[in-house]
């Protein structure tokens, strides 16, 4: 496990330490938990990112299969 210093807006630590009583989880366990969602939240962000791009490099070519396909059922 890495240690870390960090600095929080205070109005952001306050309502931290509010909800920590609250759902009663240390700040440790509280703030591992919400880098990890946002972590995935990002990694999920980037994987849509990336297949929109990619989608968009085989748009014309997935066009024109599909209008041979469509010429193919048309003869047939």
């Amino acid at each position: 496990m890495k240690t870390l210093s960090l600095k929080l807006d205070d109005n952001i630590f306050d309502e931290t330490e509010d909800l920590l009583t609250k759902v009663k989880k240390s700040r440790n366990r509280y703030i591992n938990e919400a880098v990890d969602y946002y972590n995935r939240i990002n990694r999920r962000s980037l994987i849509a990112k990336k297949l929109a791009k990619e989608s968009r490099i085989v748009k014309k070519e997935s066009l024109t299969v599909l209008a041979e396909f469509e010429t193919l059922q048309d003869e047939n």
